[in-house]
């Protein structure tokens, strides 16, 4: 009997492996717990210099763990950013690269080989991510507030993986959002944006949302701590795409694609470190595979940085790159980011930088809309209204931080274009990046926001 049984013990070993690859046991497996908020900006929070926004609970996981500050999203725009992060591959790579597109269900993510290989997975917050990648985790749930809840009720006797997607702080904004709201002068006008009343009653909105996101993350944690399982769990806290407010969310300026990025993973992340180490949010799939002991697979285009996690000075990346595809307005850019330098590629330059029809219906950009008609918006803050717009645009980030100044015609910078060129070039042919042959027409309208019609998927 035992001689019967033996080849088909083989086979099942086999298959194993093949999905796990040499894992140990499975006690020296971690837990995961990704945390991902909703159009917050990479520095947005206490644990990134912000001195008014209060997130006790996110700047608590900086000093126990590692903090990023090269951490960047292949897409400003939720959907495309969040089926990026799961398939860890490009947008255009996933089939679903523009707005509201459903990821299909062909598309191989990172969370079912770990529920293949034995992982407890769930998903509670907002989803995002369509109906076909629902089956592919153990356990979802669209609802609100059920963050704690899932992890409460989550089996016992598995390693688990847990998805926790917020809406904040996603327009719009509501008053008394927290008990103690943030007040105008709480806010860090950047230089792009118009430094009046306005603006600053809609950053302070924005801050309170961010706090009652930091809230759910100390309550989750907690609830890791009474369960005594901190010391087994990778927490990793991020955001899906920068603020949403002009030239941030939807561009792919570094106040659109930075994001947020912490991980703490007590006994091998050492505490209150920090990283200037490039990685892209396509990085994630295959990270959370290795430290899982599990096979990465050929369809996963980013890189483990699991390296840098015991060794900040590891470099795993040169560049990161990023896109911009239709999100509620027509466009399609393009960009490569080293430590230093931005190259970026606008393939529609007869339109503006319009932001998401959310903040183009916002107080800030009203405000600008005002200061525009009467030739009071400075050019540093016009760019949104700016038409054409150039073909190509190149920043030196360590001179201009904010990316305020185009090089990309000064002499003296011709040999870093023509590089990033190339280094371009090269990813789009590697990862069959084209333009597309026809164009999807607008969903709202560029000044008032209103929705004009149903656009088609393509």
């Amino acid at each position: 009997m035992l001689r019967r049984r033996f080849p088909i013990v083989i086979a099942l070993l086999l298959v194993c492996f093949a999905v796990v690859g040499p894992v140990a046991s499975a006690a020296e497996r971690p837990n995961f717990v990704v945390f991902i908020a909703d159009d917050m900006a990479w520095n947005d929070c206490g644990a990134y210099g912000h001195s008014k926004i209060r997130t006790p609970y996110v700047d608590q996981l900086a000093r126990d763990g590692l903090r990023f500050d090269n951490a960047f999203l292949t897409c400003s725009s939720c959907s495309p950013s969040r089926s990026s992060m799961i398939t860890g591959r490009y947008p255009h790579n996933t089939g679903a690269e523009q707005l509201h597109l459903p990821l299909p269900g062909q598309q191989v993510t990172f969370v079912e080989r770990l529920k293949a290989s034995g992982y407890y997975t769930a998903s509670a917050g907002k989803w995002h991510l369509g109906k076909a990648t629902m089956p592919k985790f153990d356990f979802v749930t669209a609802k609100m507030n059920q963050w704690v809840k899932t992890l409460q009720e989550r089996p016992r006797d598995k390693p688990f993986f847990c998805w926790f997607a917020f809406t904040d702080p996603h327009r719009g904004y509501q008053k008394n959002t927290i008990p103690m709201p943030h007040k105008p002068s709480d806010a860090i006008v950047p230089p792009f944006l118009p430094d009046n009343i306005e603006t600053r009653r809609d950053l302070a909105a924005y801050y309170d949302e961010i706090a009652r996101l930091d809230g759910v993350v100390g309550a989750c944690v907690k609830e890791l701590e009474k369960q005594n399982a901190t010391r087994e769990t990778v927490i990793v806290f991020l955001s899906d795409n920068g603020r949403p407010f002009p030239r941030c969310k939807t561009t792919v300026l570094d106040s659109g694609i930075k994001t947020p990025w912490i991980v703490k993973w007590p006994g091998r992340a050492k505490p209150g470190t920090t990283t200037d180490s490039l990685i892209s949010s396509i990085d994630l799939a295959p990270t959370v595979l290795e430290l899982a002991g599990v096979k990465i697979g050929p369809t996963f285009q980013g890189k483990s940085f699991a390296s840098i996690l015991s060794d900040p000075k590891a470099a795993t990346r040169q560049y990161v790159f990023a896109e911009h595809n239709w999100h509620d307005f027509d466009d399609h850019q393009r960009a490569v980011r080293s430590s230093r330098f931005k190259y970026i590629r606008n393939s529609y330059t007869d339109i503006p930088l319009t932001p998401p029809a959310d903040a183009v219906r916002s107080p800030t950009y009203n405000s600008m809309l005002t200061l525009h008609a009467s030739g009071k918006l400075p050019k540093s803050q016009s760019i949104c209204f700016a038409a054409p717009r150039p073909a190509e645009e190149l920043y030196d980030l360590a001179a201009d931080s904010y990316e305020m100044k185009n090089l990309a015609g000064d002499p003296a910078y011709a040999k870093t274009l023509t590089e990033l060129r190339g280094v371009l070039d090269g990813w789009s042919k590697r990862t069959d990046d084209v333009v597309p042959q026809k164009r999807r027409p607008d969903g709202f309208h560029r000044v008032t926001g209103e929705r004009l019609q149903l656009s088609k998927k393509r």
